[in-house]
């Protein structure tokens, strides 16, 4: 998809991997209100005068819909019961340009790729490639790291990638040694007439432990990331009112409109307005 900047972007890739349902917040508000027998749901009726065993626990996971919380959502604005509800997203190629404007979001429970222990290909990449700089680029280019779809401008990226790995080098005596595992060292002689033989042993080869910890300088905001992110209900409700908008940069837009797609109808119903 292109932007409003005339640049190519990848978009992320959503699913939903858990839901809690509504039923926890419709108990939750008729404890409040101490209706039970006023619930469309049979289960919660039974609540009134009777602790629910394991299948009627299930029978109110599995509700559909709540006038009450209809109704406390849109007329009452009684928001605190939909933090009863929780989603989960797998989120797959968003940017850590994104995670500047996730961190805004106070309640979320976020867990990211890390770039400490998942930057091993670059490195055996720059230490395989022995100052070629073109064998570099070409093998960065074929992970398909960044959300921008321009090869050209992704050779830029990558370029300025091995200028910063190339500075780095002449700045400390170990770079080896801070690169790759002690115990592939060996392939830097065994395979130093070839870049891909280095590059396919150091890859197959012990990691380096936290290698990211010396070179996270190195990558952009244009670096794609994946992460699994949780919402409660009103979070969530938060997050699509002020990422689903005009005003929002537009990589969390297409973010928050992928997790929106894939959010079941009986939660959108209670968080965001029918147009």
């Amino acid at each position: 998809m292109e932007n409003m900047y005339g640049i190519k972007y990848s978009q992320p890739e959503v699913v939903l991997l858990q839901d809690t349902g509504i039923g926890v917040a419709e108990t939750a508000a008729r404890t409040c209100y101490d209706s039970f027998s006023n619930s469309e749901n049979g289960v919660i009726n039974y609540i009134e005068e009777n602790m629910p065993d394991a299948e009627m626990r299930d029978e109110i996971n599995d509700i559909e819909e709540s006038n009450l919380l209809g109704d406390l959502a849109w007329t009452y604005f009684h928001h605190s019961i939909l933090e009863h509800a929780n989603l989960s997203f797998l989120v797959r190629g968003t940017s850590r340009g994104v995670l500047q404007e996730h961190a805004r979001h106070r309640i979320q429970a976020i867990s990211v790729r890390s770039t400490r222990y998942t930057m091993s290909s670059i490195i055996n990449a720059f230490v395989a490639a022995q100052g070629d700089k073109e064998f570099f680029i070409e093998k960065i280019l074929s992970f398909d790291m960044f959300v921008t779809c321009d090869n050209d401008y992704n050779k830029l990226e990558i370029s300025a990638i091995f200028d910063k790995l190339a500075y780095q080098q002449t700045k400390v005596e170990n770079f080896d040694d801070i690169a790759i595992a002690k115990s592939s060292l060996i392939f830097l002689q065994e395979f130093k007439a070839n870049s891909q033989a280095m590059f396919e042993a150091l890859q197959t080869g012990k990691k380096k432990r936290n290698v990211g910890d010396a070179f996270k300088h190195i990558i952009t905001d244009n670096v794609k990331v994946d992460m699994v992110v949780t919402f409660n209900l009103r979070s969530l409700k938060n997050y699509f009112t002020l990422r689903d908008s005009g005003a929002a940069y537009f990589q969390i837009r297409w973010l928050a409109q992928e997790m929106m797609r894939v959010t079941p109808t009986k939660y959108l119903n209670l968080i965001v307005k029918k147009k």
